[in-house]
């Protein structure tokens, strides 16, 4: 019989990576409450005609879709099987699929619950999302993400809210981060200038490879896509721009002097950044004009979050996106996100050793189990520790004591409690230290005491 095996892309997780994980969610689940955020859930598969449309060319092929249940056939014609055109059979035979992220679904949320809703509305959510990419290092098929929106609401300090998260999140956990930001609108005044206003998805989609295929295979890409050359010319020194964010955005005015909307997005910019230095910001900043991105719902601020000290891709990301409730009907209600990628996170936290050893701490203390006469007697201390919050089991049964500690020591229980006849006669406990080795009879309060220190 062959080993069973799970699809490409996707992981089991054990006791101790699932402590490590529930520390990222509850650190991130801390902050967003901190930040008022309330938190829903949507369902793991949502309507094909929700999701498709929304993440762009690339997204869509992204996208896993479910069959249709029951006789999935019903209506195909042995024609339509022979053409096999793949894009026209999958919209007929998937009515649903699994959702891509958790912005859309969020969209759509919010013009189903529009008159339940008290705007703005923030909300946060952290739950799994599916995307049939190529699975790598950092790049899963199945991976959550922690995201907080807020929508109905145009204020810029929305932006600067969801940075100071970033901030906070990244500065509890101890990861040293660049936290890039750039402006939809910025872009589009960049295209603008060049005179290639109507290839902006193809200019933004290139330049966000940037870090990945580096300048030359950009500036092959944006050919391929029709853009002449001259204008590649006047691109490049617009996305290699240096300099300090001041400096970035001095250049930015003179540059896109002619494009009223270019010119938005630089004073949009300009009031983040003026806002930011109020507060103060723990991790780098850094206005990035390569940022872009590829999804087509972004109409503003753009955010991405790279680990300093890990090679990975972006383990935060998000941006405005004004227009997209307006795709299930709902006009004019602004929006701004942020999503924390928390697969890519507990990668970046294991490499570089950063969980609190509580974090991962399960059972704190183990009681040997010697036979009937001493499980009487120890039951009701177990409860004891259990109503004082410290994490206790019991051996299920009087194996072996080199069984039972060798079990102590394989899960990282710290403690271990004996009691046989002479600590029941005593009305004592032997806690022995399993780091340490040490060893010494207590009462049952002293024995609280030291498990709760």
């Amino acid at each position: 019989m062959s080993q069973p095996s799970i699809p490409k892309g996707t992981r089991d997780f054990s006791p101790e990576e699932m402590a490590k994980r529930n520390y990222i969610f509850d650190t991130i689940r801390e902050v967003f409450k901190l930040y008022g955020f309330r938190q829903i859930e949507t369902p793991s598969m949502e309507n094909l005609s929700t999701l498709m449309g929304k993440y762009g060319e690339e997204g869509d092929k992204l996208l896993f879709k479910i069959l249709n249940s029951g006789d999935y056939l019903k209506g195909i014609t042995d024609e339509e099987l022979t053409d096999r055109n793949t894009n026209k059979l999958a919209g007929s035979l998937c009515e649903k699929g699994l959702r891509y992220d958790l912005t859309v679904p969020f969209a759509r949320y919010v013009v189903m619950h529009r008159n339940e809703i008290t705007f703005p509305f923030r909300r946060y959510q952290i739950q799994p999302v599916w995307r049939a990419d190529r699975p790598q290092k950092g790049r899963y098929r199945e991976f959550f993400q922690c995201d907080a929106d807020i929508v109905g609401s145009d204020s810029l300090l929305n932006e600067v809210e969801l940075l100071l998260i970033a901030d906070e999140v990244f500065n509890r956990f101890g990861i040293r981060v660049s936290i890039k930001l750039n402006n939809r609108k910025i872009l589009s005044g960049i295209a603008e200038t060049i005179g290639e206003l109507d290839k902006i998805v193809d200019i933004t989609v290139a330049i966000d490879k940037l870090d990945k295929i580096g300048l030359e295979k950009v500036n092959e890409e944006l050919a391929s896509k029709g853009i002449p050359q001259k204008a590649i010319d006047q691109l490049q020194p617009i996305i290699l721009l240096q300099g300090t964010n001041q400096e970035k955005l001095e250049t930015l005015k003179t540059v896109l002097q002619g494009s009223e909307k270019g010119l938005q997005g630089v004073q949009e910019l300009e009031l983040i950044f003026n806002r930011l230095n109020v507060v103060g910001m723990r991790s780098e900043l850094e206005l990035d004009l390569t940022l872009a991105r590829g999804l087509n719902y972004y109409t503003g601020a753009i955010i991405e979050v790279k680990a300093l000290d890990v090679q990975i891709g972006s383990i935060t990301g998000g941006g405005r996106y004004d227009d997209l409730t307006g795709i299930f009907g709902l006009k004019g209600v602004s929006g701004v996100g942020i999503s924390f990628g928390a697969d890519r996170i507990f990668d970046v936290l294991n490499q570089l050793d950063l969980y609190p050893k509580d974090s991962i701490q399960n059972t704190k203390v183990l009681f040997v189990n010697f036979g009937d006469k001493e499980e009487e007697y120890i039951l009701p201390i177990v409860n004891k520790l259990r109503q004082s919050n410290i994490a206790t089991e019991i051996y299920p049964e009087p194996a072996k004591m080199k069984k039972q500690m060798s079990y102590a020591d394989s899960n990282k229980i710290s403690y271990v409690v004996i009691v046989g006849e002479d600590e029941m006669r005593e009305n004592k406990l032997t806690l022995k230290n399993m780091i340490t080795g040490e060893q010494k009879q207590l009462i049952i309060e002293e024995c609280v005491k030291v498990l709760s220190s």
